[in-house]
């Protein structure tokens, strides 16, 4: 029995385990939202410039004696003005048949509001309510231009919305690069599967060719995870700049998934450990056999 192939054996189930979880994050309400490889949000973000003690003192009519309540003032006025923000977000949405939110994944996307309410505040930081999740598709493309314009109230259209063309130009730019990327993540899958029967079959049968297919099986489950996670990375990075730099004056923001990102990359660093152990295997079963050559025994290695 080989003992050292315990270890690539369990790097080759963390991370196939991971790039699983990657594929189906999101494939129903509630289930690993967290996991998504962006969200795009339509909830107003307003931050609160907070006053120095000598601003305040030459302001709010002249009273010096605010300087002694001035974190308590600001937070009253945070929080009231925050308050009406909210408001407005919800006003806005029910105008237009918006969501607060939508989160793109490997096979669908998902919607919904954030709760208790869209803007943060001193004490609340909001959380994704996901209402529905599109249905799976294979070769899925996010396109949250063709999902908005579905969901606008009869009458309304993205211009109306002042939706900038930039936006759709780098969605549309990505959406061959987004369907690689789903195959490539297909093919690690499956990769990284056969490195786990092949790791129990190393444990057991040893031998230098075992260790030889298993390198193989391994090497090919990193290069697919890894190209697919460089292409969600670049997709991700393209997607949020240019919805960040173009959808701010229309109130419109984008995030990166970056639970996704650290699990897909876990899993590509973890097939590669593997292999480079398989590879040692080789070489010391190589080392061994000469080893035994020269000393006139035979025997299986």
């Amino acid at each position: 029995m080989r003992f050292l192939a315990i270890i690539p054996f369990l790097c080759a189930v963390a991370a196939l385990t991971l790039s699983l979880l990657c594929l189906f994050a999101g494939s129903k309400p509630g289930y690993m939202e967290n996991a998504d490889l962006l969200t795009v949000s339509f909830s107003v973000h307003f931050d609160i410039h907070v006053l120095t003690p000598e601003q305040l003192n030459t302001s709010m009519l002249g009273q010096p004696e605010l300087n002694t309540s001035s974190s308590t003032l600001i937070n009253s006025i945070e929080n009231k003005v925050k308050g009406d923000l909210n408001q407005v977000v919800k006003d806005v949405a029910s105008e237009f048949g918006l969501k607060d939110f939508y989160s793109a994944h490997l096979l669908d996307y998902c919607e919904g509001f954030y709760t208790p309410s869209p803007v943060a505040n001193a004490t609340v930081k909001p959380s994704k309510n996901v209402s529905r999740c599109s249905n799976h598709t294979a070769l899925f493309h996010f396109d949250p231009t063709a999902i908005l314009q579905s969901e606008l109230k009869p009458g309304v259209n993205l211009d109306d919305l002042k939706w900038p063309s930039a936006i759709q130009d780098a969605i549309h730019t990505v959406e061959v690069a987004s369907k690689v990327m789903f195959v490539l993540y297909c093919v690690g899958v499956g990769f990284a599967g056969v490195a786990v029967l092949g790791a129990i079959a190393g444990i057991i049968l040893g031998g230098r060719l075992s260790a030889l297919l298993n390198f193989m099986f391994d090497i090919l489950a990193f290069l697919a995870l890894g190209i697919a996670s460089a292409i969600a990375t670049v997709i991700t990075v393209k997607v949020v700049n240019a919805v960040n730099s173009h959808g701010k004056d229309i109130g419109v923001a984008a995030s990166k998934g970056g639970k996704f990102l650290a699990m897909t990359w876990i899993a590509t660093a973890l097939m590669l450990l593997a292999a480079i152990v398989w590879i040692v295997e080789c070489v010391a079963g190589r080392r061994k056999q000469v080893t035994y050559m020269k000393e006139g025994k035979t025997g299986r290695l």
